[in-house]
């Protein structure tokens, strides 16, 4: 009998890790899957190129979520998801990381009786504060099966109380779809005249660091600082766009930055991964930097995956202006630690986790 999975996805950096799982089943028998947005389906974070750039289908469904509060997103997903399970016949529903959307979709599963799967699981920064703090924990409550990217995670999830059956290191998915897609990667055009090792990537997205905006005016100073005639590609979606085009407007001495509107996953990908470092906030760009051994420099005092840490190349600096000085002159000087591959960052995730789906 066929087994029936609903893959959930509440945001466009999850489709990124749920590509190599779409692959993976439509290379398996005895399994099907419908894939469901929680979004619109004029989402503009969705660009054209972007499923075609993954070479994987559109969403079966777009529930049309669009709040701006987190609870009001969590009940209209909550509404729209149970519809759907009850008009589709699901024995699984897998959900991917920790949004708002994410949590919704597992409760609905739980009460409705299905095996909820939690992709990316027993990732934490321990900061109750922090609302997907709240999700994650709620999430990997729910679970019945947890998939971590590393040993770290899964032994947060066995000190929370998770019984040992329930948890599988799978490794990290977004590795999957790097190691699919290297050799398809398209130089974007911002770096026409620009060698590949000789310039500077820089992303910001996080909310408390745009809002301060005293704060982003002396990181971006030192970063412009010391990167001196050093190219710093910075590719933004707004407001973060706006944040460093203010600071750009008032700082004469920014002539190095070079804003660019998001490039497709193709394009980013070849950037980053020909980059000379990368200065971010995103911990999935610091996890794909340790893939791609390119030194990278975290504004975060934390990551949710202490791999990129202990074994690759991201280092965290938080939001020390003193230690990002220190940090980027010791980048562009070529003194940066030897990262190493982290155990099952291999481009074999979705393989594993499709195997234990049909055991």
């Amino acid at each position: 009998m066929e087994q029936k999975i609903c893959i959930f996805t509440g945001a466009r950096p999850n489709f990124v890790k749920v590509a190599p799982i779409i692959r993976a089943i439509g290379h398996t028998e005895g399994i099907s899957y419908r894939l469901v947005y929680a979004g619109t389906v004029d989402d503009p974070t969705l660009e054209s190129s972007l499923f075609s750039d993954l070479q994987m289908p559109r969403p079966d469904v777009f529930l049309g979520a669009d709040c701006e509060n987190l609870n009001e997103l969590t009940s209209c997903v909550m509404a729209s998801f149970d519809r759907y399970l009850e008009q589709n016949t699901t024995d699984t529903v897998i959900v991917v990381d920790d949004l708002a959307s994410t949590m919704a979709a597992a409760i609905v599963t739980k009460k409705r009786g299905l095996r909820l799967v939690h992709l990316v699981a027993g990732t934490r920064s321990f900061d109750i504060r922090m609302p997907k703090e709240v999700n994650r924990l709620v999430i990997d409550g729910l679970s019945d099966l947890l998939f971590t990217a590393g040993s770290g995670s899964s032994s947060i999830a066995t000190r929370e109380g998770a019984e040992m059956h329930k948890i599988y290191m799978v490794g990290n998915i977004l590795m999957d779809s790097l190691r699919y897609n290297s050799k398809r990667w398209q130089r974007p055009a911002c770096l026409c005249g620009i060698d590949d090792g000789r310039y500077l990537v820089l992303t910001v997205n996080r909310r408390a660091l745009l809002a301060d905006q005293e704060n982003l005016t002396r990181m971006l100073t030192v970063i412009s600082e010391v990167a001196g005639n050093i190219p710093v590609i910075a590719p933004l979606r707004a407001p973060a766009y706006r944040a460093v085009q203010d600071w750009m407007n008032d700082y004469p001495q920014s002539s190095a930055f070079s804003l660019q509107s998001s490039l497709s996953y193709l394009e980013f990908g070849y950037l980053t991964s020909h980059a000379m470092g990368i200065i971010t906030d995103s911990g999935n760009v610091a996890e794909e930097a340790t893939f791609n051994k390119v030194p990278c420099i975290t504004l975060n005092s934390y990551t949710e995956h202490q791999e990129t840490v202990k074994e690759g190349t991201n280092l965290l600096v938080g939001e020390n202006t003193d230690l990002l000085r220190k940090s980027l002159t010791q980048l562009v000087a070529g003194s940066w630690k030897q990262g190493t591959l982290p155990d099952r960052w291999d481009g074999r995730t979705a393989e594993r986790i499709v195997q234990i789906l049909m055991a």
